[in-house]
Formats: structure tokens, sequence, C-alpha cells
């Protein structure tokens, strides 16, 4: 088993397998996307189970959908709950949203209505998850371009409340805060005070695309100033929780990868640094 510190990770991602596989160091871990290995077999998996024995992972879901009204898919939480006992992650995380309705999967993570029927129905059915899988649920906030009329709550709030109720834990992507604020006008900082300190087990970081109106999540990108700016105040509130970059189009080369995530350990001792206790003379 590794046991080495979890602090700085990268996505995991087919065209670094040999890189990594060849050059270990300089990531202390990765986070794997569970549908890419809830496979029988193949090299995907062959890659996974290599890798795995050097460095500890996190698995990383995209189809969950624990906010849809449709009946939980079991037959996908114990392919998910077999790679999990494979792989023996950290954390299994998804998002909090909905990917499709009536067996449909659109493939997009869609917001959910923040109204307290909603928080009712989704913290039963992460309670569920957890029961199933024999471990909390790491959910993720996701960006989103549009709100309900029905919304009684805010996003923040609806977050907190939601791990209250549940004991799940949170995956507080700082990117996803930058972009929902910019395209709902609200506080990103505010966002960020809300949640709640002993619920979150993990940063993301990511690029995304401006297009002057709105923002689109895209993960194509390297990550933009503002949003280093928010994650330097994210660390200032949640300090020493493991930060991961994505990147899931236009892959750029392992290096540049590794170039970012030096500047997410930079900024993280910066802040390290200005709130340390002072020493009394």
């Amino acid at each position: 088993m590794v046991t080495e510190k979890v602090d700085f990770g990268l996505g995991l991602r087919p065209e670094h397998f040999e890189e990594i596989a060849a050059n270990p160091g300089r990531v202390s871990w990765f986070e794997a996307l569970s549908e890419n290995y809830m496979v029988p077999g193949g090299s995907p998996l062959h890659w996974l189970d290599q890798i795995r024995r050097d460095y500890p992972m996190a698995l990383h879901g995209v189809s969950l959908s624990i906010g849809s009204i449709d009946p939980l898919d079991t037959t996908y939480l114990d392919e998910l709950k077999t790679l999990a006992d494979r792989v023996q992650p950290m954390w299994i995380s998804d998002h909090l949203c909905f990917t499709g309705l009536r067996g449909m999967n659109m493939h997009d993570l869609l917001p959910l209505p923040y109204t307290e029927e909603a928080l009712n129905h989704v913290a039963d059915r992460v309670m569920r998850v957890q029961d199933h899988l024999g471990r909390r649920l790491v959910l993720e906030n996701v960006s989103s371009y549009v709100t309900y009329a029905a919304s009684e709550l805010n996003e923040w709030e609806f977050i907190a409340e939601l791990a209250k109720r549940s004991d799940c834990e949170i995956l507080l992507d700082v990117n996803n805060v930058y972009v929902s604020a910019f395209n709902h006008e609200f506080d990103a900082r505010t966002f960020l005070r809300a949640m709640p300190k002993d619920r979150v087990r993990q940063f993301h970081l990511a690029g995304h695309e401006h297009r002057g109106t709105h923002i689109v999540d895209t993960h194509d990108h390297p990550i933009v100033p503002d949003v280093w700016e928010l994650y330097a105040e994210a660390v200032r509130l949640f300090p020493n929780v493991p930060t991961m970059i994505e990147r899931d189009a236009n892959i750029p080369p392992y290096a540049e990868l590794l170039e970012e995530l030096d500047e997410a350990r930079r900024i993280a001792e910066q802040v390290r640094r200005e709130t340390a206790p002072k020493a009394v003379a």
C-alpha cells in the first residue's frame, strides 16, 4: 500500500500513461475517471493497475446522476464497487447534478433546482449510494449556465446542508465556483466561505473558455490568473486539502501539466507562510 503524502495530483489520462510509468515523482496522486475503467479487462485496466502500484488513487465519475428522479442504477453501482475493490481508492467522487431522464444519458452535468424537496430527495439517494459502496461519497459542485425560478436556496446553502444531512463530503471545484459566479453574478468568495470546513475533501482546478457574456467550463485551457487567485482563498479557508488539476481536452504534454501543478504548490506554500503563527520573542 502506498503511504506517501497526498497533496498535489493530476487527472490520469491515457496520453500520459507511459510517461507516468517511466518517470515517477513530482505528482503525489492521480484521479482516474471511473467509467473509463469499469470494464472486465483490456489496456486501460492494465495501466491503471500498473500506476496504482506506485501512486495513491481517487476515483471520479460522471454518470452517477445523483440528482435524477430515475431509480438509482444498481448495475452501475455494482460495477463501481467492483472497481473500488480493485483500486482501493482514497475516495470516490461524482457530481452534484443529474445527467439525464427516463434512462437517457445526455452526457452533460445538469444543475438541480435548489429546493427543500430536491434536498430531501438527493440526501436520501446519497445515503443509499454510500450504503451500497460501503464508503462516503464525495460530491462536486458543477458549473452552470441556467438557474431555476423554483429554487428556494442558493447553491452553497444547498451543498452545505446536503453534506450535513447525508454525511457526504465535498469536492470543491474552484474553477466551477468561478465560472458559475460569473455566469450568475454572485460573489465566489461567499460560496467558498459557506462550505463546511470539515467536509471539503478535495480541490479541483481547471481551465475554461470565456465568451464575453458567459464562461463555458471546457477543461481544455490553462488555469487563468483569476482562478489561481480564488484558489489561494480556498487554501486559506481549507488548509491541507489535496489539490488536483483536470485537463479533459487539448491535452498538453505532461511537462506542461507538471508546471501548472508546481504553480499550485507555490500558491499553497505562499498561503501557508502568510497564515503561519508568528513566533513570539
